[in-house]
């Protein structure tokens, strides 16, 4: 059973979890489970998603309720009157405690180059006495949260792989070392990206709808071993 958030007669919004597809895709062929198919039978109404989670990455997902409201909801986040706003737990600690970072990303769709910006700030930093890449006695990460002022494919991987703070449990953009290294130490076997906080003002009542929703289980414990206490987080 999904975790809805958010309902009313027109948009639900729900707590995707970590390894669920949002709908079918070439890609994962003959895989049935997703979460479209699922928020459909459970609610008993036609859904649509109005934007996109990578499978690994859990929290707040917007469907619409009926094909009427469809194109005003996704010209908001076309617009960019929608803040989405991650937690992430990444490599390394940022010199720049608040940045922006302006990087085009190419398409993978037409190898084109878009416009992309993501912006950051450090909610906490720590280093532990663990060498997990073989060539220092520490290790060094930080929670991040972060906003997408734009939504490119995977745009908050790969923008901070490109300034090498890579997203912990991301093994396509990520570290391969650090990875094994959490799988190992903490038995992590999940990317380190949440979608957690979703701002946006309904385009009929005009309602400003802000929702929160705190990471799995899993982030959290990553959290605690590393010895962060958000309460605003947790």
């Amino acid at each position: 059973m999904l975790n809805i958030l958010f309902e009313d007669e027109y948009l639900v919004i729900i707590d995707k979890p970590a390894g669920l597809l949002v709908h079918r895709t070439r890609q994962a062929f003959g895989e049935d489970e997703n979460a479209l198919i699922q928020l459909r039978d459970q609610i008993g109404s036609w859904v649509s998603p109005v934007h996109r989670l990578d499978r690994a990455t859990s929290g707040l997902l917007l469907f619409a309720k009926n094909e009427e409201i469809l194109p005003a909801i996704k010209a908001k986040f076309m617009d960019r009157e929608v803040q989405k706003t991650y937690l992430t737990i990444a490599r390394g600690i940022p010199k720049e405690k608040e940045g922006l970072i302006d990087h085009p990303l190419q398409s993978e769709r037409s190898k084109k180059l878009q416009e992309a910006q993501t912006r950051y700030k450090v909610l906490e930093e720590t280093e532990i006495p663990f060498n997990s890449t073989g060539r220092y006695p520490t290790s060094r990460y930080s929670l991040l949260e972060v906003d997408l002022l734009t939504g490119r494919t995977h745009q908050i991987r790969r923008h901070l792989a490109h300034i090498r703070h890579y997203i912990i449990g991301d093994k396509k953009h990520g570290d391969n070392k650090q990875n094994i290294f959490f799988e190992r130490q903490f038995g992590l076997n999940n990317l380190l990206l949440h979608a957690w906080k979703l701002s946006f003002t309904h385009p009929l009542s005009q309602e400003k709808i802000s929702i929160i929703c705190p990471p799995p289980v899993h982030f959290r414990t990553i959290i605690q071993e590393l010895g962060w206490n958000p309460k605003e987080i947790l």
